[in-house]
């Protein structure tokens, strides 16, 4: 089963990887199409807190989860709040459609795992998952913004993030 949990976690890392360093290749990225991006990342992490929240039994990871949620849907709430302020609509795109298809590809992985062998591969993912995102909110994002208020924005949620992966690593710790 570890085996399993370990392709689970690299097969989430490549992917996530993969879209973003196309969405660096591409045209350079614009606000709308970051914007969405950067939500989209939040929404796919609070879905994979909700399926733990339903699956987990133990306390840990049951409070990173609840963590997860509560915090990216007040990130999220922030930037629907700031791109009605700045008037612009987010943008889907391929990068953000991809990370869609393959986080529900990740998610029906992890609804077949139960108890240890769920909790071990839910917060290894999530360990690799905020790596991801946050090295991408630095190389990438925050980089190619041209709104200083998103690019303000996505640098706060940047310190949050880092958290979040400082806090997965805990508990990929505590996990017994």
């Amino acid at each position: 089963m570890k085996k399993i949990k370990l392709l689970l976690t690299a097969a989430s890392i490549a992917i996530f990887a993969t879209s973003m360093a196309q969405a660096g290749d591409t045209t350079k990225l614009t606000d709308p199409q970051i914007a969405h991006i950067a939500y989209t990342a939040g929404d796919i992490d609070i879905k994979t807190a909700e399926l733990a929240l339903k699956k987990t039994s133990n306390k840990e990871v049951k409070a990173f989860a609840e963590g997860m949620v509560r915090d990216h849907k007040a990130v999220n709430d922030q930037a629907l709040a700031l791109v009605k302020k700045l008037n612009v609509t987010p943008e889907d795109n391929d990068t953000s459609k991809s990370l869609v298809k393959q986080a529900d590809e990740t998610r029906a992985k992890l609804e077949k795992l139960n108890g240890a062998d769920f909790d071990h591969a839910y917060a290894a993912n999530e360990v690799a998952y905020h790596h991801t995102v946050n090295s991408t909110l630095e190389t990438v994002l925050i980089p190619s913004s041209n709104n200083k208020e998103l690019k303000d924005f996505l640098s706060t949620g940047l310190k949050l993030f880092k958290g979040h992966e400082e806090h997965a690593n805990k508990v990929v710790t505590q996990i017994k």
